[in-house]
C-alpha cells in the first residue's frame, strides 16, 4: 500500500480529520492532504509524532515487509548508538515474536543478540562515566572498580573471577555439536584464546593440532598460535623464533603482518608493532574497504608512548577510511565514536 492511501486509512481508523492530524502535527491542513494524494511525502523528522498520532510503528507505516524490517533493525544497529526505550521495546518485541513465526531463526537470535548488546555497550558508556568520577572522589569505592571491570574490560586479579573455564566449555561443546560441513574454524579461536589467556597449553595444542584438519584453516595463524602457546609457557626465546622463521613464508600476507603487529605489541616492542600495523594497513591497499583495526593499535600504541598528537592524528586516517571506504556520515555511530576519540587525544596534549 502507498504511504498516502496508508496515512489516510490510519487517520481515518484513529477518527481524525485532516485538520486534527495537522494540528497534533504542527503543520498545515494542506500539507496531510498533499501526503494522501501522493503529492508529497512527510518530512523524516515527522515520521516518530505521525506513527505515534496514528498509533502504529514506523516500519508498519510504511508497511515494511519482514525482511525489509529485519533489514532496518540491522542498519540502525550499525548506525545508531543507542535506541530510545520505545524503539528498543518495539524491536525486542518484534523479533521475540519472529522465534516463533520466522523460518531463519539463527538470524533472529542473532539480531535478539545484537539488540541486547547494543543496549549493554550504551549502558556501558554510561557506567564508565559515573565510576570514573565515583572512583576519582573516592578511590575507596570498591563496588565502583568492580563495575569499571565490566563495563571496561579491566583485568581481573582475582583466578576465581577471571579464568575462563565457562566459555571454554561452552566453545568445547560448540565444537562437539558442530555438525556443518564444511566445519567452521570460528569455535576453535575462541577456545584456543581462551586457553592459551589462562596457560592451558596442554589443551590448546590439541585444538590447534585439531583446526589444522579443517579445510577453512587458515595456515598462517597456525604458527601464531604455536608461538603464543611458547609464550603461555614462559619459552620467549621459542616464540620469537617461531614467528620470525613464519615471516619468511608469510611476507605479503596481510592478515600474518597484522598478528605479527598484535604479537610485539603484546610483548610492548611497540616499534616493531607499529611497523607491522603499517605493513599490514599499507597490504590491504587493493581490499577495500579496510578494517581498520591496524590503525586503532597504532593509535592505541602512541597513546600508551604518551604521543597524543600522533595518537589523535591516527584517528583523522580512521574517520577518513570509515567515511570514504565504508560510506558513513557525520552523526552516524562509527563516526561519532572515533571523532570523540580523537577530540578526547587531543584534550591531552600538552
Amino acid at each position: 500500500m502507498e504511504i498516502g492511501n496508508k496515512i489516510k486509512q490510519l487517520r481515518s481508523k484513529a477518527g481524525l480529520t485532516q485538520e486534527q492530524l495537522a494540528l497534533k502535527l504542527g503543520i498545515s491542513p494542506q500539507s496531510v492532504s498533499k501526503w494522501e494524494t501522493a503529492v508529497t511525502m512527510p518530512d523524516i523528522t515527522l515520521l516518530p509524532a505521525l506513527a505515534g498520532e496514528l498509533g502504529v510503528t514506523i516500519d508498519e507505516l510504511f508497511d515494511l515487509t519482514i525482511d525489509q524490517k529485519l533489514y532496518r533493525i540491522e542498519k540502525r544497529l550499525d548506525i545508531e548508538e543507542e535506541f530510545t526505550a520505545d524503539v528498543f521495546s518495539e524491536y525486542e518485541s518484534f523479533l521475540k515474536n519472529q522465534l516463533e513465526e520466522n523460518a531463519d531463526r539463527t538470524r533472529i537470535l542473532s539480531l535478539l543478540a545484537q539488540l541486547y548488546h547494543h543496549r549493554m555497550e550504551a549502558d556501558a558508556a554510561k557506567v564508565r562515566e559515573f565510576a570514573h568520577e565515583a572512583i576519582m572522589r573516592n578511590p575507596e569505592k570498591k563496588e565502583c572498580q568492580w563495575l569499571l571491570q565490566k563495563a571496561e574490560g579491566a583485568s581481573i586479579w582475582d583466578w576465581n573471577a577471571g579464568n575462563h573455564t565457562a566459555v571454554i566449555d561452552f566453545y568445547k561443546k560448540v565444537i562437539e555439536n558442530d555438525t556443518v560441513v564444511p566445519k567452521t574454524p570460528l569455535p576453535y579461536y575462541e577456545v584456543m584464546d581462551n586457553l592459551i589467556a589462562d596457560h592451558r597449553t596442554s589443551e590448546a595444542k590439541k585444538y590447534l593440532e585439531m583446526y589444522q584438519t579443517l579445510p577453512a584453516h587458515k595456515p598462517f595463524l597456525v604458527p601464531v598460535y604455536q608461538a603464543y602457546i611458547a609464550l603461555a609457557e614462559y619459552d620467549e626465546k621459542k616464540a620469537d623464533s617461531i614467528m620470525e622463521n613464519a615471516l619468511r613464508d608469510f611476507a605479503d600476507n596481510s592478515g600474518f603482518l597484522f598478528e605479527t603487529a598484535q604479537y610485539h605489541a603484546r610483548k610492548c616492542e611497540y616499534e616493531m608493532a607499529i611497523q607491522y600495523y603499517e605493513s599490514s594497513w599499507k597490504a590491504e591497499e587493493n581490499q577495500k574497504p579496510r578494517f581498520t583495526d591496524a590503525l586503532h593499535g597504532i593509535s592505541t600504541i602512541y597513546e600508551i608512548l604518551g604521543q597524543y598528537q600522533k595518537a589523535a592524528e591516527t584517528y583523522d586516517r580512521i574517520i577518513t577510511c570509515i567515511k570514504e571506504e565504508w560510506g558513513y556520515n557525520d552523526g552516524d555511530a562509527a563516526v561519532a565514536e572515533a571523532d570523540r576519540e580523537k577530540r578526547r587525544l587531543e584534550k591531552r596534549i600538552h
